[in-house]
């Protein structure tokens, strides 16, 4: 039965977290003051998610996807395709994409600095000019600016193979030679070493870079590929799901995942993917993409940000403003919709990277079941009525609870 009732899903990228020593062994969350995430824990139903599965530490790509309803262990190709398709560059069959960073590195190729001081447009901008439609041991290489201190890199071309290893060290080291996995990829590897090395010779001396030592700022003086991939065939959301959908974020890779499978993207003023991101904005625009649409996924980047950071102060800070932000969805929710506040990923500040921990989960709608749950956090949320769910099965939760499921079997 179609009812017209309203679904979104609010990610707050790498909300989750784990006890920190200075906050009292709790954590940022137990910490924060947010009255209006309370509210919708007190008065809906509460869990906790294995966002890919059990101890798995995902990545915002395999973790949106599987949040959309998606299986990533058998439709993911890897990330670089997202992120092209994030700033609107979508290959063709046979052409492999890369995410890349900016980074610093010295003459012997040691990388100093893996965001290049989180260097942003538009420096960025100009920087990727003198990389766009370089030719690579044969193969054509075009370039665009992401979010801050990211790019992408999409190779085109015949015979790639996207089966090849990273050139980012992922760390402060030496930059890494791509190898081929598999023989068939060794002129692969040789394109993306000699982007690297041409990379490097070119924005060296650019004059972007120029300025930026001048005043005292980390020259972005090479690109850095990872996440090789072809783009993957997936079915359209819409097809999938009979929903639909939009997608309001900031950050390229979210805007690419949800543009791979057919959402719209809805660009709310303000919305950088970065720590002063407009999240008033995006709740606004996403209120409003749910007058024309069954179904909205909205993503706030900036918890992951301080998080990665290590900084728990500041990561308290931002929850307190996303609960601003929960505060205007609450007034504003369409009748009979039902919403869900979830992240896509633990990033516990004491380990600086992504975990494999449950994150907790509250949905609400005018139906919901109260089951004791009185605060939004990761214990309280645990001891709800949802139990402990997979990433995969909250859209078709969601979609039960606007009673637009189908009935299997008699």
């Amino acid at each position: 039965m179609d009812t017209g009732r309203k679904i979104i899903i609010v990610v707050m990228d790498g909300l989750g977290d784990r006890a920190v020593k200075e906050l009292g062994y709790r954590t940022p969350l137990q910490a924060a003051t947010k009255p209006n995430l309370d509210w919708f824990a007190r008065n809906g139903t509460s869990g906790c998610m294995d966002v890919i599965g059990p101890g798995i530490r995902p990545g915002s790509d395999t973790s949106h996807l599987a949040i959309l309803g998606y299986d990533p262990f058998t439709v993911y190709t890897g990330r670089g395709p997202f992120e092209a398709a994030g700033v609107g560059l979508m290959g063709k069959n046979g052409d492999i994409a890369f995410r890349c960073n900016f980074a610093t590195v010295d003459h012997k190729m040691d990388v100093l600095d893996r965001r290049a001081g989180r260097i942003k447009e538009p420096d960025t901008g100009e920087l990727v000019k003198a990389l766009d439609g370089l030719e690579v041991n044969g193969f054509e290489a075009v370039v665009k600016e992401a979010t801050e201190h990211r790019a992408v890199l999409l190779l085109s071309g015949s015979g790639l193979d996207p089966r090849v290893t990273d050139a980012d060290p992922h760390a402060v080291a030496k930059v890494q030679t791509s190898r081929p996995l598999v023989p068939e990829a060794k002129r692969t590897a040789d394109a993306v070493n000699e982007f690297v090395r041409r990379s490097y010779e070119i924005l060296d001396a650019h004059p972007v870079n120029v300025r930026r030592r001048m005043e005292g700022l980390l020259p972005a003086n090479v690109l850095l590929p990872r996440g090789a991939g072809t783009f993957p065939d997936l079915e359209p959301f819409r097809k999938k799901h009979g929903l639909a959908g939009s997608c309001v974020a900031g950050v390229s890779l979210i805007k690419g995942i949800c543009r791979v499978c057919g959402l719209d993207i809805v660009e709310a003023p303000g919305a950088t993917g970065g720590l002063d991101t407009d999240m008033a904005s995006k709740a606004n625009t996403a209120l409003r993409e749910l007058e024309r649409k069954d179904f909205v996924l909205m993503n706030v980047k900036a918890a992951d940000i301080v998080s990665h950071d290590g900084n728990a102060r500041r990561k308290i800070e931002v929850i307190e403003r996303l609960d601003s932000m929960a505060g205007i969805l609450k007034d504003g929710l369409p009748e009979g919709a039902a919403i869900a506040f979830c992240a896509d990923h633990c990033t516990p500040v004491t380990r600086m990277d992504h975990s494999g921990d449950p994150v907790p989960l509250t949905i609400y709608s005018e139906t919901s079941i109260k089951d004791g749950v009185k605060s939004y956090d990761e214990v309280s949320c645990a001891s709800g009525a949802l139990g402990r769910t997979r990433g995969k099965d909250l859209l078709p939760i969601m979609v039960d609870k606007v009673d637009r499921s189908k009935k299997f079997g008699a």
